[in-house]
């Protein structure tokens, strides 16, 4: 029982910490520039989150080669978001483009 207890009390800290900045911001008015800045936020962590994982594959070294098949992947995937602006279909072929390359490269390994 401790044990839900805990995890509901965690849904609701979590839920109350994202709740009172938001309630905070309604009564004030957020000035333009700042409104301009804080739509680069998601892209930035993006970023920051998938970079790593593209030019250094499970925290090795930095491999920006034609053998690191994540790279080669993200590049497609950043030209298909850069071309179409559809999530779904960055997604899509960003994981079909490394499931490809890792099947052509399991099977002629």
């Amino acid at each position: 029982m401790i044990l839900w207890l805990t995890v509901l009390a965690m849904g609701l800290v979590t839920f109350a910490i994202r709740l009172v900045p938001i309630l905070a911001l309604e009564r004030f008015p957020i000035p333009p520039r700042l409104r301009q800045a804080l739509r680069f936020v998601p892209p930035a962590v993006l970023s920051a989150i998938v970079l790593p994982e593209l030019l250094r594959p499970q925290n090795g070294p930095l491999d920006v080669s034609l053998g690191n098949l994540r790279l080669i992947a993200g590049l497609l995937a950043i030209l298909v978001a850069w071309r179409t602006r559809n999530v779904l279909l960055t997604i899509v072929a960003g994981m079909g483009a490394l499931w490809i390359l890792q099947a052509i490269v399991n099977r002629f390994a």
